[in-house]
Parts: structure tokens; sequence; C-alpha cells
């Protein structure tokens, strides 16, 4: 009888739990919290999990529509699209009932990408009182939890709720999408919500989902890559206490203390890691646009090769999976800075130039504003500018400029290349002499040019090259380069062949 007791009883138990999990309550995704900002027209996907087979219900501006949960819980319903306007409460009910107040309508960015993006307002230019002025309840800001995945996730950590602009939650908050949509929110005059995705030190491989990695033949040394990162980890342990002990034994000694080279978390590089746990979660969600910061974290010269591919297959990738068509996809081109020979500024910067290939891209070339001997600008408010130019001209419709000279072509004359650009209405040398071209003859040797502005064209000649071939722009890590056009906006640096 104790035995049979005992036995009924575990059951019993056994019971009362599953009964407990097939019962779950309606719950939603942390992207939905009070103060978020739903894109307006489009459809406005809420979606979450429930009971298997419950009816669940979402009433938003008047409009209700309901569905059921499918045998794993999970539920989506649609509402139709809507225009700018707010606060709205959103409202939910299953077996439970939610209400998510102070919805806004607007338009929704989500701002990604690595340690320039996630660069801090705390950090810029004149901090203070920027932050003291950030005072904008049309503007919420969310931060993404840091994170990474093996595998795709339902739903994404955030470090807080949507939170209204002001002082406090903006000090943390990416100065580039601060800047950002506080312009277009003056501008356009509706809500603004900017979801910011980013970890610094990153490389583009790991914010690619592992389906477009693996599909292309071409991306197959990203893996070999991670093979020997992999392999490493196994000696990383003991490399990193001899550097400590040796820096610990120069201090003690007072003499110089070595340094040695950053090294990523093994987690943080794994390819489509970020994406899993990022990414992943907010494809669902209705968004008007990406802004991009990344690229440095590519620029070793065993991974700057594979960029250019990389980075368009990246931008493919996530349109895929919002399935929104080709939204806009707006991203800054590295500046200048004094790394090594072991990165290769230069080819990123022409990869993402040549992302421009893909339709609804476009980039804010920042070579002129960076800091030669920091990887980290502080001038943020200017590139927020200027990838704002590029949304109200591209997703807005402004009559307005808002990129500088880009390459377009070469056509040979009398022993010089003239160059021509695209963007080149008022085109001028940034002070007395035009500098950072470079030409080569057919043996590829460039040696540097005299350079002449000649209406939307540049004229190239050395004497020590007779008949050139090719020429390149501010090629180098930390170039000496000053073309622009009329706009004040600079040129981006290129080559003209391989």
């Amino acid at each position: 009888m104790h035995r049979k007791l005992r036995q009924f009883v575990i059951m019993a138990l056994l019971c009362v739990a599953l009964h407990g999990v097939g019962r779950a309550e309606v719950s939603l995704p942390a992207l939905f919290s009070d103060g978020m900002v739903l894109q307006r027209q489009m459809p406005v996907h809420v979606w979450g999990k429930g009971t298997p087979g419950e009816r669940v219900s979402v009433s938003f501006h008047g409009e209700v529509k309901s569905s059921s949960t499918d045998p794993l819980g999970y539920w989506h319903i649609s509402l139709s699209p809507t225009n700018a306007g707010g606060p709205y409460d959103l409202v939910v009910r299953g077996r439970n009932e939610i209400v998510i107040h102070d919805v806004l309508v607007g338009d929704v960015w989500i701002a990604s990408g690595q340690s320039n993006m996630e660069f801090s307002m705390r950090q810029v230019d004149n901090a203070d009182a920027e932050i003291a002025a950030a005072n904008f309840p049309r503007i919420r800001l969310l931060r993404v939890h840091k994170a990474s995945s093996e595998y795709p996730l339902y739903d994404v950590a955030i470090d807080a709720p949507w939170a209204k602009c002001n002082p406090a939650s903006v000090r943390e908050f990416s100065a580039v999408a601060y800047y950002f949509g506080r312009e277009i929110q003056q501008k356009e005059n509706v809500p603004i919500g900017v979801i910011e995705s980013s970890w610094g030190g990153t490389v583009a491989e790991a914010w690619t989902s592992m389906r477009a990695l693996s599909s292309d033949a071409a991306l197959m040394p990203v893996f070999a890559a991670r093979s020997k990162m992999m392999e490493e980890q196994v000696d990383l342990p003991m490399i990193e206490e001899n550097e400590k002990q040796e820096q610990e034994r120069a201090r003690a000694a007072g003499k110089p203390i070595p340094q040695f080279p950053w090294r990523p978390a093994h987690q943080m590089w794994a390819p489509a890691g970020l994406y899993n746990a990022m990414i992943a979660p907010l494809t669902p969600y209705s968004i008007r646009g990406v802004i991009w910061y990344q690229g440095e974290g590519n620029s070793g010269t065993d991974r700057a090769f594979m960029y250019e591919r990389l980075f368009q297959d990246m931008i493919r990738d996530w349109r895929d999976r919002w399935a929104q068509g080709d939204f806009p996809f707006l991203f800054v081109q590295i500046s200048d800075f004094k790394s090594g020979p072991w990165e290769d500024w230069p080819t990123i910067r022409e990869a993402q130039r040549r992302a421009l290939a893909l339709r609804n891209t476009a980039m804010a070339v920042t070579i002129d504003i960076g800091n030669p001997d920091d990887v980290h600008p502080t001038n943020k408010r200017d590139v927020g500018h200027r990838l704002a130019l590029a949304a109200r001209a591209m997703v807005y419709g402004e009559a307005i400029e808002y990129s500088g000279p880009l390459f377009r072509q070469t056509t040979r004359e009398e022993h010089a290349l003239r160059v021509w650009f695209d963007h080149a209405n008022g085109l001028q040398a940034n002070g007395s002499v035009l500098k950072g071209f470079e030409v080569a003859a057919s043996d590829g040797k460039f040696v540097p040019a005299e350079a002449r502005i000649e209406g939307t064209s540049v004229i190239v000649t050395s004497p020590a090259v007779d008949s050139p071939v090719a020429v390149r722009y501010g090629w180098a890590n930390s170039p000496d380069c000053n073309l622009q056009n009329g706009a004040g906006l600079p040129a981006s640096p290129f080559r003209s062949s391989e």
C-alpha cells in the first residue's frame, strides 16, 4: 500500500505540473512594452506564446483581430497599417490580459554594428551639454542586450524596456543612433523608435545568418578563420597569463609596460552568433530601415579581402529575413586611423563603397572627421547627421544633396586620366591644393599624382607615369585627402581597378 500510495502521489504531481505547463498564460516578446513605437503604414505584427489551441485576440487603434495558437503555443496576428500617431493602448487577451500603454506609431530604425555604433553619448564631444538637451518624448529608445547563440532565438534580451529620450535614457545610448533619430524626428515630425543592437569589436560574419554564410562558397574562409580561432583557445589562458606576468615584471622594474594584441571573446566572433541572438528575434517587427556602422573588426589582412562579398551578403540576408523587400540600409564608411600593417582599411572602405550597387543603400563618408590616433572618433554628431541626410533624401524624398563625390569612371587623355564622379556639383578641394590621388602604369605601381578639378571631373597626372591606366584616391589606412562637393561632403576613397 505504501508503494502504491507513493506512485499515486507522484502521478498526481506530474498531472498538476503538466496541466500548469499546458495552460501557460499568453505572453509577448520583450520588444513589446509600454512606450514602444510601431512602424507606420505597415501591417502591425503582434506575436507571442500561449496555451496550444488557445484563442488570442489583439486590439489596437479601434481594430480587433483574433487567432488561435499553434500546437507549440505560438501565435501571430497582423493588424491593418495605420498612420503616425498616438499614444494608444495595445491590448492582448487570452486566458489573461496584457495592456501595453503609451504606444506610438511612427518610424522604427534598427541601429547596429560594432564599437563606433555602440559609442555612447557620454563619450562624445561636449557630452554634458548634449545630454542635458536630449529631451525628446516622441523619440523612444530600446537597447538590445549583448548575447550570442548557436541558433536563432525566439526572443531578444533587452537592457531596459522602451524609454522616452531624455538625459537619463540617452546617456548610455548609441550617439550615432541618437543624432540620426533626433534629426529625422525634427524634420519629419513623426514619432521615431530606435532599436540599438550593437557590440564593440565584432565582425560582420557574426551578424550574418548561418544560412547566408554557408550558401556562398566564397565565404568558406570565414569558417577556416573560425577553426583557427577555436584551436587557439586551448593555449589562450597560458598565453594571457604569460603576458600578464611580463607586464607585471616590467611595471616592477620601472620599464615600459609591453602591449599585446586585443583578443575578442570567442563567442562574440562566432559566425551567425550575434545574428541569432540579437537580430533574428527582431525580424518579425516591422521597421523603416537600418543604420549600420561596422568594418574595423574585419580589417585584418586575413579577412579584409572577403568583406565586399560578406557585407553585401549580410545586407541581402537581413532583407530576406525581415521580408519587407529592399528596405533602406544606410551605413557609415570607416574613417581614418593609423593602424599597423596587419590591417587593411582601404580595402574595407572600397568594399563599403561597392555595396552601393545594392538598391536602397547609402553611405556616410567620414574620412574627414575621424581621429588618426583613435579608432573611436568622438565627433559622432556629424556621422549621425550624414546618415540622416541620406535618409531624408532617399527615404523621405527631400531634394537635398546627401552624398559626397562617388567615383563613376575614368577616361584616358594624353599622359593623364580624367576621373568622373557622381554627386559632384561644386567639386572643390578642402584647402588650397587637391591631395590624395595616385596613378599607376600597366605595371600596377602607384605613385603620387598631381590633380586639378575641371567641372565635375578631376584630371590626374604624374611625371613618373607617361601613360597612366589606373587611379586611386585616399588609399591608406590614414590618408591625407581633401576632395569634396559644394555641399561640403567628402569624396569616398576609391580605386579604379583591382
